[in-house]
């Protein structure tokens, strides 16, 4: 499945064929239909999830990721080294309207959701020519609200967060332009749109263009849409939208396509069974596993009945199925194929109200133990406790220690440590010692006296160098060394208003 072509299917059952929709396969599918209270309480569904993601948002403390790519928002530019600048950009509007908070930070993801919801509903009723609509629309928007990677990655802000948003949207003008009741000159804008769109996401995260490659795969095999003039015109549009990202890569050296390139160059086959295990069962785990056997039956069935949803899944999962050859694949990767698996899930005729309601259960509890830990947990068995857990205490702990000592800055290497000691603490100014701050328009902080902090590893602390701890209920999470003042040449990070 991962190396084959996508077969010719039949255009009379093809998402891309000019036949009348008809009706659906299975006589088992759920009975939800178009009744306006249903609609209603899809919605009103839809709004407390909405609720709950923000509490979420602003009662969990950031985690190191998100606290560097705040440090971003401060400094705008086209590109960074480790993704497009889409994600500073939505954390600065949110931090405008909120302030620089947790919330602030996160505001613009569990908001979005309601218009990337609203895209999906409508993209079904034109990519899913056999599905009863609006019912196939509800269908699709629940699924992807009911999955861990959208209940919970819409609360917190990643490249992944801005990245799900224009999908969705580009799959409903996709789903406009492909449309064969419309004449080629009425597609057009359709098609520009999506372009726009596909580049919008491109801005937000790089795995944006192997659903680029998967639209190029299917015009290219059908033939009235690679005989129409839109998707050809479309391409310089794409163009125009991810010029900002191409151009700083120009002039920084290609610094971030050759970080992220590079990754594809890795060879280890001997790894490959532990790394596909590990892509397998980070997918059961952030779909949810009963949502993830729709969403795996439901791209099989889109092989023999739904060309397009066929090559806009299966070619980025050619790449990730590649990738496992050379190393690991990071879970969030294919959240870029997650709307697209939403709707080919709906292709399977199957039931999906047991999913739905055991990924929501499954996100819930995920949530719950998040903001309040019922299950006390040791620190190495709950990630969300790992990475945020006992940053203020410890911040300041840090900096009034340092400052006790004479020292007029905190400095570190790591720029994930580096962005939370910014983010959470105002007491002394933060250098970045990394080379990748350089990419940076930040202020140079000339020699400063600063402590050094770095993460404590294999238990060993350097001579005159001091441990201090991250702690939650006075459990250890992660201890740092902190070495003695001294001079130390670097970039400033932001501070916290």
């Amino acid at each position: 499945m991962a190396t084959g072509t996508v077969p010719p299917l039949p255009e009379p059952s093809s998402a891309l064929s000019g036949t009348t929709r008809s009706p659906p396969r299975s006589s088992g599918a759920d009975p939800l239909s178009d009744t306006p209270r249903q609609i209603r309480l899809f919605w009103a569904l839809l709004a407390v999830l909405t609720i709950i993601r923000l509490c979420l948002a602003a009662n969990v403390p950031l985690t190191p990721d998100e606290a560097y790519y705040w440090v971003w928002s401060r400094n705008l530019q086209p590109g960074y080294l480790d993704h497009p600048f889409m994600v500073a950009l939505w954390i600065r509007v949110g931090t405008w309207i909120a302030g620089e908070t947790p919330l602030g930070v996160r505001l613009l993801g569990p908001l979005s959701v309601l218009p990337g919801s609203w895209a999906l509903y409508h993209a079904a009723r034109r990519l899913l020519p056999s599905c009863p609509w609006p019912a196939s629309g509800l269908k699709a928007a629940l699924l992807l609200n009911a999955t861990l990677m959208l209940g919970l990655g819409a609360a917190t802000m990643t490249p992944d967060t801005p990245l799900l948003f224009f999908i969705t949207l580009f799959l409903y003008t996709l789903s406009r332009a492909v449309d064969p009741e419309l004449k080629p000159r009425a597609a057009l804008p359709w098609w520009i749109g999506s372009a726009v769109l596909l580049g919008l996401a491109f801005d937000s995260k790089y795995t944006a263009v192997l659903i680029g490659a998967g639209l190029g795969g299917a015009v290219l095999t059908t033939g009235r849409l690679r005989r129409q003039p839109g998707p050809w015109l479309a391409i310089p549009a794409l163009f125009v939208a991810m010029s900002p990202v191409i151009l700083w890569n120009a002039h920084h050296h290609w610094a971030s396509f050759l970080r992220q390139g590079s990754r594809a160059g890795d060879w280890h086959p001997a790894r490959a069974v532990q790394f596909m295990g590990e892509l397998i069962g980070g997918q059961i785990g952030l779909a949810t596993p009963l949502i993830f056997v729709l969403f795996a039956v439901g791209l099989w069935a889109c092989l023999r009945r739904n060309r397009l949803l066929a090559w806009l899944a299966l070619v980025p999962m050619t790449v990730f199925v590649t990738h496992v050859f050379g190393d690991r694949v990071q879970p969030n990767w294919p959240a870029v194929i997650y709307p697209v698996f939403a709707l080919a899930a709906l292709e399977t005729g199957w039931r999906i109200r047991w999913p739905v309601i055991s990924g929501l259960a499954l996100t819930l509890i995920v949530c719950i133990q998040a903001v309040f830990s019922p299950l006390h947990l040791v620190p190495h068995r709950d990630p969300v406790l790992r990475l945020t857990g006992g940053w203020e205490t410890f911040s300041r702990q840090l900096a009034l220690k340092a400052r006790g000592e004479g020292a007029t800055a905190l400095a570190a290497e790591d720029y994930a440590l580096a962005s939370r000691l910014a983010f959470t603490q105002n007491i002394l100014p933060v250098i970045g010692t990394d080379p990748r701050w350089h990419l940076f328009r930040l202020p140079a902080a000339g020699s400063a006296k600063a402590v050094m902090v770095e993460e404590q590893r294999h238990g060993t602390v350097p001579e005159k160098s001091a441990t201090l701890c991250r702690e939650v209920r006075a459990q250890p999470i992660r201890c740092y060394t902190v070495s003695p003042p001294g001079f130390t040449i670097g970039v400033q990070l932001p501070k916290r208003s």
